[in-house]
């Protein structure tokens, strides 16, 4: 049997295989704008070297790119692979496609950022992906990641990691199915966020109510699927820059729900 990295891989690859587009406020600047926060600006992105550890179907590589930056290298290990050159087609002259886990970024690349959005958090061991992002960033570059944050999902977790113990032994088409089945529940949700303060409101309106319904089925999926997800304390989140070496470390709680988090390899 695979190990659990092994199988996340494998779970991701037919996840975004099956899950190919990226349409909408989903694949937008803006909503990059928006997992940043404080800690980035878009134009702070613009002519800048940046990798992309866990680039999936191209749809961080694509708001890099859209937001100015020079050069993305994109870092996918899976069968996704052959999707995320397929969705950034117009753009490869500009991206280095790299099919390996994110521990093998190769070092001393002189990269202004290192960015990973929402991959760590299904990482058993992260600190090898940290560490290899320290050291392909030049001196004063940043590594910014985001990860599901424990702080604010306290309800959604008592619900999801009990479901998680079933769904994650699911076959893809009847998770499909059971996903397309929560959305109503989903859609139902996030009318009464617009009048009643239920947990999670302002993820819900600001973010989730912009996708369409198929991103929407895609959100439930992702988070039913794969064999591995942690939802980080801020002080695992600070921990996880910090401990690899990482100085002027900075947290962002996006939405009350989530990390993002900012480090600088020291000068």
């Amino acid at each position: 049997m695979p190990d659990l990295k092994d199988q996340t891989i494998s779970d991701f690859g037919e996840q975004w295989t099956a899950f190919r587009e990226n349409p909408g406020y989903y694949g937008s600047a803006d909503l990059l704008a928006d997992l940043f926060g404080p800690l980035l600006s878009l134009d702070e992105v613009k002519g800048k070297r940046i990798a992309d550890v866990g680039s999936g179907t191209g749809r961080i590589v694509n708001m890099l790119l859209d937001a100015g930056a020079d050069r993305v290298v994109a870092v996918e290990p899976s069968d996704a692979m052959l999707v995320l050159k397929d969705n950034t087609v117009p753009r490869a002259e500009r991206i280095d496609y790299l099919q390996v886990p994110g521990d093998r970024l190769p070092p001393d690349l002189g990269l202004d950022y290192v960015v990973s959005m929402g991959v760590l958090h299904h990482i058993p061991e992260p600190a090898p992906v940290v560490r290899a992002a320290y050291d392909a960033l030049r001196p004063g570059g940043r590594c910014i990641v985001w990860l599901y944050g424990h702080e604010g999902n306290e309800t959604y977790l008592s619900l999801a990691i009990p479901l998680r113990k079933l769904t994650v032994l699911l076959p893809h088409r009847l998770l499909v199915v059971l996903s397309h089945g929560l959305e109503w529940i989903l859609t139902a949700y996030i009318g009464l966020c617009r009048i009643l303060p239920l947990p999670m409101r302002s993820y819900m309106r600001s973010v989730l109510a912009k996708f369409p319904r198929s991103v929407r089925r895609l959100t439930i999926y992702d988070q039913l699927n794969p064999a591995y997800a942690k939802y980080y304390t801020r002080a695992e989140a600070e921990a996880l820059l910090s401990d690899g070496g990482f100085g002027d470390v900075r947290l962002y709680h996006r939405h009350g729900y989530s990390w993002t988090v900012s480090g600088t390899r020291p000068a």
